[in-house]
């Protein structure tokens, strides 16, 4: 074919076009099989770094422990237990928490 363009490349410019090619495959797969809960990069580090995950949606969205009890229908002192790590949270709290700020239960309690 006349209109045909060929293209020469090195080895090494092949292989970076073949590993950029793949990372893109890879990003392309995670957006499909993405589940559509996005945890603010300030909020992933801090959880990353030892912070308790709700205490850290919480602050970062500015909410008090008060404000939080009033929008879950938990009490106070339970929900403090909870962000202290002293009770695990039933999962109907741990709904109403993960609703409040969100995200989902299982961000809130990933280690």
């Amino acid at each position: 074919m006349a209109s045909e363009q060929t293209i020469i490349l090195t080895r090494n410019e092949y292989e970076a076009l073949l590993e950029r090619n793949s990372e893109l495959e890879d990003r392309l797969a995670a957006l499909e099989a993405d589940d559509g809960v996005r945890v603010p990069h300030e909020v992933a580090l801090a959880i990353i770094n030892g912070k308790r995950p709700i205490v850290t949606f919480r602050n970062h969205q500015g909410i008090t422990l008060q404000e939080l009890s009033k929008r879950t229908r938990l009490a106070v002192g339970y929900l403090s237990e909870i962000e202290c790590g002293l009770k695990p949270g039933s999962v109907s709290a741990m709904a109403r928490i993960a609703s409040a700020l969100g995200t989902t239960i299982d961000v809130l309690t990933r280690k």
